[in-house]
């Protein structure tokens, strides 16, 4: 059982195991993404159910289902339930499968009659059914490349945080620049203020550009060539240490995963002990007629 659920290449049920709820994922995307349409938003605001979204609702029922069920088997295989609550995919899967059960178990409180608490708790409903999202994380299971990201991101904090940092010091430094090669010597009503300006200090060093906020004058284009160009310097040094973290943990996993899935370790082993027998079994007869030969050399020499 713990194969199956934990291992797509453990055999064919392992594989049609992942291909089942690869499948419940996609179609709990697909179903946020319907349910977000203007009619069905519409309807849910005027407290009206569709048989569009009843239909939607019965598709999130049956998915939810078959998520809780492959919870419940992976819990129940767990040695450790408390190292098992503690991982960090099984608290993904808990934050994705509460949003269903808390709206659900608010609908059956409030009763037919209960509508306005079901309007008080309507924002924390929509922000906790935003939480929906993370069933696409549940594709870290089956996917070699996403667990290997999540390994990436805990192993490289360290540059992740000095990205940050210099992120930050470059846009302490442009941003009152800008601000004030705009405001005081271009006279440009665009950069309003130094906090306002950290926008464009944002977008600009990571070379985004949205062009909502765009430097006239020719000291403001000089300070902007000059933030583009450090942006570019300043991301470039922690990406490469992150991007060889990121090969190294996908080497990592990829040779775990070989290793799990080959059978060649137990057939060497098998081999080895079948040599050793044999060995043991061919020096047998010979060690005895040495034993022999000596002992009745011996006894001519020595005599009766």
């Amino acid at each position: 059982m713990r194969d199956v659920v934990d291992d797509p290449h453990s055999g064919l049920a392992g594989k049609l195991f992942a291909c089942v709820s690869v499948s419940f994922v996609a179609v709990t995307a697909v179903g946020l993404c319907l349910s977000t349409m203007p009619d069905i938003r519409a309807e849910e605001e005027r407290g009206e159910c569709s048989p569009k979204c009843r239909s939607l609702f019965v598709l999130e029922t049956v998915c939810v289902a078959w998520f809780s069920f492959e919870f419940l088997l992976r819990s129940l295989q767990a040695e450790s339930k408390c190292a098992f609550l503690r991982a960090p995919l099984n608290v993904i899967d808990m934050l994705a499968l509460l949003p269903f059960y808390v709206s659900l178990l608010l609908g059956l409180a409030a009763g037919p009659g209960g509508s306005k608490l079901l309007e008080r708790a309507g924002l924390v409903l929509r922000l906790l059914r935003a939480l929906r999202v993370l069933y696409v994380m549940r594709l870290a299971r089956h996917s070699l490349g996403l667990r290997s990201l999540g390994l990436t991101v805990r192993r490289c904090a360290r540059e992740f945080g000095l990205l940050l940092l210099f992120l930050c010091v470059a846009m302490a430094l442009f941003a009152p620049l800008v601000h004030l090669a705009e405001r005081e010597l271009g006279a440009r009503r665009d950069f309003s203020s130094v906090p306002a300006s950290y926008w464009w200090a944002v977008i600009s060093m990571t070379t985004v550009g949205y062009g909502d906020m765009v430097p006239r004058s020719l000291p403001g284009q000089v300070v902007a060539l000059s933030s583009i160009l450090s942006g570019i310097l300043l991301m470039a040094f922690p990406v490469t240490s992150i991007f060889h973290t990121f090969s190294r943990s996908y080497s990592e996993l990829k040779e775990q995963q070989q290793r799990a899935a080959s059978p060649e370790p137990a057939l060497r082993e098998d081999s080895t002990r079948s040599a050793t027998a044999t060995e043991d079994s061919s020096q047998g007869p010979d060690s005895a007629g040495l034993a022999a030969d000596s002992a009745d050399a011996l006894w001519a020499r020595e005599g009766p």
